[in-house]
Formats: C-alpha cells, sequence, structure tokens
C-alpha cells in the first residue's frame, strides 16, 4: 500500500478535467473507464464496492459525450461517475444496508439524492460499502493507505473509494462522524452539511441523519452537493442547502474558534503535534485563534459539547429502537451483537431521558449561536489520530468497543446541526488525518469558502 504524504497524494478529481469533454482531448466515457480500471485493479483488496454497475455506466456515460460534444450537458456534473453509500434507495440495484438481514432487498426506488444525480447527468457506478444500518459493526472494507486498519464508518465504502482513486466522488451519510471522520481517515474532502440542508428521502427516522459528499477536492464537494441541492432542497421543515451553482471562491477568516470538544483528551501526541503547528501558521497569516480561555462563551459552548456524544447516541438509539426491535424480532440471527447490544441500551431509556437529551442538545446549539459574533468558524480536527488498526474481534464475547474509530470529533458538531468541511491538511506516522472547519447553521457555503481558503493558504503539515 501507498504511504500517505498530504504534501504530495494527488486524489482523483472531475472539475478540472472537464474542459477537455468540450475539445474532445477526452470523454466522460474515457473518464469513465479510468475509473473502472482503478476499480477492477484496487477493489479486490480494498472492498469499497458491495455492487457495481460498469455495463449501466457505460451507457450513461455515452450519453454524456453526446450532451459534451453538442453543448447541452445537463448540469456542471454531467458525466460525473460517482458511488452511492449503500444504505439509499436505488432502483436498478439492491439496497442491503451492509445488514444480512437485508440481503437481497430490491426496493425499486431512488433515493432523493440519487434520483437530483441522475437528473444532473452524474453517472452511478455502484453501491458502496456502509456498517451495519449506518451503525457501528463494520463491513469488509480496508483503508487504502494501510489494509490493516479501518477506513472509518458508517461510510466506509465511500470513503475508501474516493482515497484509492477509483471515483472522485462517493455519497456517504452521518449521524454521529459517519461522514467526516472516514472522510478525516481516508485523506478526502467532505461536507457534512447543515442538518436538513440536503433531502435524505426515505430515510427521515432520526433527527440528526445528514447526507454529504466525499471527494478529490473541495469543488466537486460542493459542485454535487449543490447540484443534488437545486433539484431536492432540503428535508420537511427545513431550509435547502444555499449558494451558487459554481465553483466556490476563497474566503480567509478573521478569527477561528478552536474547538476542543471531548475528542481533545484522547488525542495521540503527534496528531497534537501536527494541528497545533498548523493552528500557529493561521496566527502567522494574521487569523486569530479563539480559545475557550479567551471567551467565556467558547468556554459555555465547550461546556454544552462535553457530552456530545452520549447525548447523540442516546437521542439516536431511541429514535431508531422500534425499527431494531422489529428486525431482531424478525431476524435474530442476521443482525450483529453490536446492534442487539445498542438496543438494549436504548430499550432501557424512557420518553423522559429522551426529551432531556433533546433539552441538552438545544443548550448546545443555543451555546454555538451566541459564538458566532465572535469568529468566522470553528476549527478542529476530524479524528483523533490516524485510523486504528481493525482486522476482526479477537473474543466475540468482547467486542471491540469502537471498531471504525472513535466519532470523538464528530459527535459535537452533529448535536449542534452545523455545516462541517473536511480537509485533508495533516499526515502523521504517513497516514491521513483531517481537520474540519465548521459553521453556523445554514452557512455551508461560507464554511466551505473559508475551508478552501485554508486548503490554498495553509501549508500541510507532516508528522513522522
Amino acid at each position: 500500500m501507498p504511504e500517505y504524504n498530504c504534501n504530495t497524494f494527488k486524489a482523483l478529481t472531475f472539475f478540472d478535467i472537464t474542459h477537455e469533454f468540450s475539445n474532445s482531448k477526452r470523454t466522460p466515457r474515457t473518464y469513465l473507464e479510468e475509473c473502472l480500471n482503478q476499480i477492477t485493479s484496487k477493489d479486490g483488496e480494498i472492498k469499497a464496492f458491495v455492487t457495481s454497475q460498469p455495463e449501466t455506466a457505460r451507457k450513461l456515460a455515452d450519453e454524456s459525450t453526446k450532451r459534451w460534444a453538442n453543448g447541452q450537458q445537463l448540469s456542471a456534473i454531467d458525466g460525473l461517475p460517482i458511488g452511492i453509500k449503500d444504505l439509499l434507495e436505488t432502483r436498478d440495484m439492491p439496497t442491503e444496508m451492509g445488514c444480512e438481514a437485508y440481503e437481497g432487498y430490491f426496493p425499486g426506488n431512488d433515493n432523493a439524492m440519487v434520483s437530483a444525480l441522475r437528473d444532473a447527468g452524474a453517472v452511478i457506478v455502484g453501491k458502496t460499502v456502509t456498517a451495519e444500518l449506518g451503525g457501528s459493526h463494520p463491513g469488509p472494507t480496508k483503508n487504502p493507505f494501510d489494509l490493516d486498519r479501518t477506513p472509518g464508518g458508517s461510510s466506509s465504502g465511500s470513503a475508501a473509494a474516493v482515497a484509492a482513486r477509483m471515483l472522485p466522488v462517493a455519497i456517504g451519510s452521518q449521524v454521529a462522524g459517519s461522514i467526516i471522520r472516514p472522510a478525516g481517515y481516508c485523506g478526502n474532502f467532505a461536507l457534512k452539511p447543515s442538518q436538513g440542508g440536503l433531502h435524505r428521502g426515505e430515510r427521515q427516522t432520526t433527527s440528526m441523519s445528514t447526507h454529504g459528499p466525499h471527494a478529490g477536492s473541495i469543488e466537486d464537494m460542493w459542485l454535487v452537493a449543490i447540484e443534488i441541492a437545486k433539484r431536492t432542497g432540503g428535508d420537511p421543515n427545513f431550509t435547502g442547502l444555499q449558494g451558487p451553482s459554481k465553483l466556490p471562491t476563497s474566503i480567509k477568516p478573521g478569527r477561528l474558534i478552536f474547538l476542543e470538544t471531548e475528542g481533545w483528551d484522547i488525542v495521540d501526541n503527534k496528531t497534537k503535534e501536527a494541528f497545533l503547528r498548523l493552528l500557529s501558521q493561521f496566527e502567522n497569516n494574521g487569523v486569530t485563534i479563539v480559545k475557550r480561555s479567551m471567551s467565556e462563551l467558547v468556554e459555555q459552548l465547550e461546556q454544552k459539547v462535553s457530552h456530545a456524544g452520549d447525548i447523540a447516541n442516546s437521542i439516536t438509539g431511541w429514535e431508531n429502537h422500534w425499527t431494531y426491535r422489529n428486525l431482531v424480532n424478525k431476524s435474530p440471527n442476521k443482525v450483529s451483537q453490536r446492534l442487539k447490544d445498542s438496543l438494549a441500551i436504548a430499550e432501557a431509556m424512557t420518553p423522559e431521558d429522551y426529551s432531556k437529551n433533546l433539552l441538552l442538545r438545544e443548550y448546545a446549539r443555543e451555546a454555538h449561536k451566541r459564538v458566532s459574533t465572535l469568529a468566522d468558524g470553528m476549527i478542529t480536527l476530524s479524528c483523533p489520530g490516524p485510523a486504528p488498526i481493525w482486522n476482526a474481534d479477537d473474543d466475540k464475547s468482547h467486542l471491540v468497543k469502537r471498531p471504525t474509530g472513535d466519532p470523538a470529533f464528530n459527535f459535537a458538531t452533529s448535536i449542534l446541526g452545523a455545516p462541517c468541511v473536511t480537509i485533508p491538511m495533516l499526515s502523521v506516522g504517513n497516514l491521513p488525518v483531517g481537520i474540519q472547519i465548521v459553521g453556523q447553521r445554514e452557512q455551508d457555503y461560507f464554511a466551505t469558502q473559508l475551508a478552501k481558503w485554508t486548503y490554498e493558504n495553509i501549508s500541510p503539515v507532516s508528522v513522522t
């Protein structure tokens, strides 16, 4: 496996080669073939895909090639090869959700996001691996930079497919940390939109679920997100993602809050060193880094999110437990022990427990609003360090607690419902570690602009 260096690794991109489609130096079909060749070469060991449809993809790419030749492309992402996390329904492929109980499940529907991508001319190549039902029980996917390590979860296949240069973009989803953490482990760009910013279609059960793109560039990330939003809007009762349908411009932040979250205490020393060196570059570029010791409002926010993991897990567990109970009753031998364990915790809750956690989440969101006057956004790590080693549970009676890595840096922004952009700025021990720029609710484009400035003006940091 190739060692990762954040200064030299070059991901697969789409936006910067589409000019070749217009002059026929390249076509959507030839670009797709490059992706398919990489999938054939790499996916046997990485296992990012559950299923793929190369012949259907070729047909779609041929149609896109004709549109580009005639100047009639449907959008900026017409011809873009893309993968869909196998939690989202697709009318032409099974949706098995990483769960044996759903093996062969073929609903015959398109998720709202999938429908939007088809309408925009994107080429859906296949379904990418998810952890079981988007939870913590891992699938077979390996980290492309070290096959002994997890790619993160639950959007494991999407993150790995982009990291392995199989695709320029793949769709993930997040309730706690399932977009941002695997992107951080795999050196991707990724957007977790403001809560409700991209319509989730059939996946409305959990109040903190979001969908968003993993990508090889911040430009592809934004273009995919906004083209979806133009066609789906947001979830019911939510304003959809806002912003221009063009490449994002960069904006230099004046002030950024360093948000420690509950994750800072578990970060290894090398990752801390790399991140603090990165923060010093912001300061050298005239950006003020606001720490909790410098502001009572920031300290209040830190306190409100200090148990964000407990809040997130309790809310999500309660909201899912009827569905999981029915599934366990119906197929007890086709769900993992991890799911059964989480179900037992949720079933021990009461409605009063759920209400209490909703209130704690609202307090955190109010504290987040109050810091909006202090800075342009917040900055923190995407993950506590490089992806951990994961092969399997050695002892089935003592399951590894977090086999896809620790979401400690993701719980806070998930309960806040805030937009996050992760960017590949660190390599620690020759493995990726991402950082995230966090905005206020419905400021996804502004957070993307801050992230773009960061990537263009702050030098990546490598610590071996």
